[in-house]
């Protein structure tokens, strides 16, 4: 099965400044998520940005990317200009892969593309895992996710998702009657939703939650959701997160 990685890198970060190009064991984190995604069963790899800084750091370490104009405002967007520069045709899938997420294991890069093949009746496909904890639950920056029987996204919300009528938040997480899922950040498409998702305003529902993947669903269109076959990592968002990765990447190297 044929697809593309398209890893959208921006320099500018609020937290981290020049985020991509941070040092992780030697090498600049983009570079990690490059060669992750190599090794997963895409037939190529291009990291997608708009910083000339981050052009010449990838082309020292011999990767491929393209340069893109300043003006997205999505990594969505961004991967857009890519495929039609790169005049992919329309039931091509293209797999979003975060450039902050340098231990994002291939198995679940091929597994979110394989998802979209199968599923035919969806335009994108995404992954959850289950949330085990309350914290996470209430917590606004972990984005939870409910589906259908055919494992169709209803929602995507930073609220509590389900909210447990009845019962306590903490007696719902430990009866394990119902997984709460949260929701992981990597996407296939195919790229006749790109083209069209360009020409969409954002809808009310991604504007009030942030979360751009809500306007695929205000439009009329499926997203697929399956649990992850590989335990996924955080990215790398703050200052602790990169600590942290650092720790994992050096020891491991």
């Amino acid at each position: 099965m044929p697809f593309t990685v398209v890893i959208p890198a921006r320099y500018s970060s609020t937290r981290l400044p020049g985020k991509p190009l941070l040092m992780i064991a030697d090498k600049p984190m983009i570079q990690h998520v490059y060669e992750q995604a190599l090794k997963s069963d895409a037939q190529q790899v291009i990291i997608a940005t708009d910083d000339i800084k981050i052009v010449d750091a990838v082309k020292r370490f011999g990767g491929e990317v393209c340069l893109t104009a300043a003006t997205h405002l999505s990594g969505t967007d961004r991967i857009q200009e890519v495929v039609e520069k790169y005049q992919l045709t329309d039931d091509h899938i293209v797999v979003n892969v975060q450039g902050d997420e340098p231990c994002i294991p291939p198995a679940v890069i091929n597994q979110v593309a394989m998802n979209l093949q199968h599923n035919t009746q969806a335009a994108a496909a995404t992954l959850s895992e289950p949330i085990e904890n309350v914290d996470d639950l209430q917590n606004p920056n972990v984005v939870k996710v409910v589906s259908d029987q055919q494992q169709l996204a209803l929602y995507f919300s930073r609220s509590p998702l389900p909210f447990p009528r009845d019962i306590s938040m903490q007696a719902f997480v430990e009866s394990q009657a119902f997984l709460p899922q949260r929701h992981i950040g990597i996407y296939a498409y195919r790229v006749a939703l790109l083209h069209r998702f360009i020409t969409w305003p954002p809808a009310a529902l991604e504007r009030l939650e942030s979360l751009e993947q809500l306007r695929i669903l205000y439009y009329g269109e499926k997203i697929h959701i399956e649990s992850a076959c590989e335990y996924v990592p955080s990215g790398v968002d703050t200052p602790e997160d990169l600590d942290a990765v650092r720790q994992l990447l050096t020891a491991d190297s």
